[in-house]
Order: structure tokens, then C-alpha cells, then sequence
């Protein structure tokens, strides 16, 4: 998984693939969601990310059980 961070369009896109994205799904506004199919998520895309959250957060990976 990779995370990026785009200052100056406020964009975050974190790439759960290496697959290339074949379409995309926004299920809400400046939430979309990248698949190479129907059914396979490649990546999230999260427009205007520092209204949304403290981009600071883009840097800290937790796993949870």
C-alpha cells in the first residue's frame, strides 16, 4: 500500500494495487474509489484531504486486530 499526498490540488490517493485503474466510483462527494473491475479496489482517492482530516495522520500507519 502507498500513500500520496498532493499539496497543491488537497488531494490524498492511497494505491491498494499495482493494478491500473479501469474506472471510477464516487460514493460520496470527493470520495472515489479506483477498480480495475467490478468487484477489485485499486485505490481511494480523498479530494479536499485537509478539510477531511489532519494530513498529518496520512504518515502514521496503525493495524488494527
Amino acid at each position: 500500500m502507498k500513500v500520496r499526498y498532493d499539496e497543491e490540488v488537497d488531494a490524498a490517493y492511497i494505491q491498494l494495487s499495482s493494478k491500473r485503474p479501469k474506472g471510477a466510483i464516487e460514493i460520496k462527494q470527493g470520495i472515489v474509489l479506483h477498480v480495475a473491475n467490478k468487484r477489485e479496489l485499486v485505490g481511494i482517492e480523498i479530494l479536499d484531504a485537509s478539510e477531511r482530516f489532519p494530513i498529518r495522520n496520512l504518515h502514521t500507519l496503525q493495524f488494527l486486530s
